[in-house]
């Protein structure tokens, strides 16, 4: 399972003669029931989903109850050991600002830089034992939310203080962060093209 699209933006040209009000409509009649076009507009010639893009938002979901769930196990990580929201609160602290992040990064990224500015980054706490981490970006790794999610599930669990963050994006070794969570519970949620 891949990361669940909220605010996934796609751009392509056409000649089609399909009114733009209509064409959510349109595609939407030829698409699987699990992919759903919410609107189209028409865009610039030189914009680009990817590349104009200058802040994503990503949530990872985790169901810290005892015994988890049958109906949304495959759209969030349960983690049945109680977590220390207060430390892992404190700990997401530290990954605000430009840093280096390839102690949290995939093996194998192509990225030529691990540079990147999180802008803002938050716990929260749901109803039914659930624990939201989100983190807004100007750009992610492959796999930089999940490895953050799981040095910060680390934290909850006592087995990395909040105040090790900063020594382990300094040392920039992918060892010392904590492990890649699940896909399930990754979610984009939303991105943006204005400043």
């Amino acid at each position: 399972m891949v990361c669940m699209p909220f605010g996934q933006v796609a751009n392509f040209k056409t000649n089609s003669n399909i009114p733009i009000e209509k064409f959510a409509i349109a595609i939407n009649s030829n698409l699987k029931k699990s992919i759903l076009i919410k609107s189209a507009e028409e865009v610039d010639e030189r914009f680009h989903s990817r590349l104009s893009c200058k802040k994503k938002t990503y949530r990872y979901i985790i169901n810290n109850s005892k015994v988890g769930t049958a109906i949304y196990r495959n759209l969030e990580t349960h983690i049945p050991m109680k977590l220390d929201i207060n430390k892992m609160k404190k700990a997401i602290q530290y990954f605000e600002g430009e840093h280096d992040f390839k102690a949290f990064k995939a093996s194998g990224t192509s990225s030529k830089s691990s540079v990147r500015t999180i802008y803002k980054a938050q716990i929260i706490e749901k109803e039914n034992d659930k624990i939201w981490i989100e983190l807004t970006g100007n750009g992610f790794l492959y796999n930089m939310v999940r490895i953050i999610a799981g040095t910060l599930v680390e934290v909850g669990l006592g087995n990395l203080d909040p105040e090790e963050i900063p020594n382990i994006i300094e040392e920039k070794e992918r060892g010392k962060a904590g492990k890649t969570l699940p896909p399930q519970g990754l979610y984009l949620v939303k991105v943006e093209y204005e400043g």
